[in-house]
């Protein structure tokens, strides 16, 4: 289910039965020669759909816009300041808290955002305001988020090493490129590169990564991403997904 495409009576009746709702997040960035530059947004909101397909989970729109500064040097990405993603994650809790949601489950696909995240829970954390006396009448629990990256769902990374047990790395990996492309078939890209396995190393400006990697890999070989490796990983994500969603409602 989701809240884009349901109407406002839709949500009224879903927050009769849950308070729930699972937020996609991530960033718009360069994902090496055959990456698509939305992957690190689009592997979250792949799974979560399927998810709230399969178990009736709530589905809000993707934050797709993240922390990608040191990937400027590549066309095409676009990057927010820590405060300003700070910013529009307190005003999209705030805006969901006075519906009445009160589990928001923040479903993350860019390493680069993890930080910022956190920082924002504190401050989310600090504009709720929560008279005790008045929740006590009416019950009202208070606010809770979670963040959760899908590559550490509970059995995913074992199968992605499985799958890719040579060239998995760090960015622009197989296994994000083949969930991309099971959700899109239509962008699969073929590219040759060189060398097949990118190197590795630190992460600093963006001119810097740039120089270290100038196709845009660290340590990964994306040739080896397939249609069929993705339909495995989103299928073992949305199973783990979906129980650790209820599990965090019901929390």
């Amino acid at each position: 289910m989701q809240l884009q495409l349901s109407t406002w009576p839709e949500i009224e009746a879903y927050l009769a039965k849950s308070k729930a709702i699972l937020i996609p997040i991530g960033s718009t960035e360069q994902h090496g020669p055959n990456g698509l530059l939305g992957t690190d947004a689009l592997c979250p909101e792949i799974i979560a759909r399927r998810a709230g397909d399969e178990s009736g989970i709530l589905v809000a729109p993707t934050f797709n816009v993240g922390q990608a500064q040191h990937h400027m040097s590549f066309p095409g990405t676009i990057t927010l300041r820590p405060s300003t993603m700070i910013a529009s994650m307190v005003d999209w809790a705030q805006s969901l808290v006075r519906h009445g949601f009160e589990r928001l489950y923040w479903f993350n696909g860019h390493g680069g955002n993890i930080a910022t995240i956190n920082a924002a829970f504190s401050e989310i954390y600090h504009g709720v305001t929560f008279d005790k006396s008045r929740a006590e009448r009416s019950n009202h629990a208070p606010l809770r988020c979670c963040l959760r990256n899908w590559w550490e769902l509970p059995g995913v990374g074992d199968l992605t090493h499985q799958l890719f047990p040579v060239g998995e790395g760090s960015h622009a990996t197989p296994s994000e490129v083949s969930i991309t492309q099971f959700g899109y078939p239509e962008a699969v890209k073929s590219v040759a590169m060189t060398p097949r396995i990118a190197p590795n190393g630190p992460i600093l400006d963006a001119d810097d990564y740039r120089r270290r990697f100038p196709d845009g890999r660290i340590g990964s070989d994306p040739s080896q991403a397939n249609i069929a490796a993705g339909e495995k990983i989103v299928a073992a994500a949305v199973k783990a997904v979906i129980s650790e969603f209820r599990q965090f409602s019901a929390s």
